[in-house]
């Protein structure tokens, strides 16, 4: 409804929208007259000085901060420098360490060769003396197990050739021998 009444009144004022209007000023004339007053207060209270000083201070730290920049770029560079300098000599000393340390594997390498073949010389002796060793074990045994053997033939053979009167016999002769002694 109205929807309607609004386009009846179009209609009725020959199709166009009336602009509304106040002192015979339009919308777009009331907007310029506002810019116009805003701009005349800020001339009047001297905001473009204050906008001035704002950015001259902004742009006095600007400096401020290049120039410190700068400073830090120097201080950068000096310490590249420096730490050049010192990577040169880090290397020098790297190439000495490297070459102290081959001279140094190459005298445990030798000593660690010499070491060895003692302890060879060493282990070939201590099993030559324990082969040796076993040798005369063998040996004792050996004569130890011919003695027992024969004792035992010795024992066997008196015992078949000598009976109980001659047994006799060599234990009296053996106790005169022993009260002469």
């Amino acid at each position: 409804m109205v929807e309607q009444h609004t386009s009846a009144t179009t209609e009725a004022l020959g199709g166009h929208d009336a602009e509304p209007s106040a002192f015979g000023l339009t919308p777009p004339w009331f907007i310029a007259l506002a810019m116009i007053v805003v701009i005349g207060v800020m001339l009047w209270k001297k905001v473009h000085h204050a906008i001035a000083s704002a950015l001259d201070s902004k742009i006095a730290l600007i400096r401020d901060q290049l120039q410190e920049a700068e400073n830090l770029r120097k201080e950068a560079e000096a310490l590249k420098a420096e730490y050049e300098a010192k990577s040169a000599s880090v290397d020098k000393d790297r190439a000495a360490l490297l070459e102290r340390a081959k001279h140094e594997a190459q005298e445990i390498v030798a000593k660690a060769k010499t070491d060895a073949e003692a302890l060879i010389d060493r282990r070939t002796r201590m099993a030559e003396d324990k082969i040796a060793a076993e040798e005369r074990s063998a040996v004792e045994q050996l004569r130890s197990s011919a003695a027992n053997a024969a004792a035992r033939a010795a024992a066997r053979l008196i015992a078949e050739r000598h009976d109980a009167g001659t047994d006799a016999r060599l234990v009296d002769q053996a106790i005169k021998e022993i009260a002469a002694r």
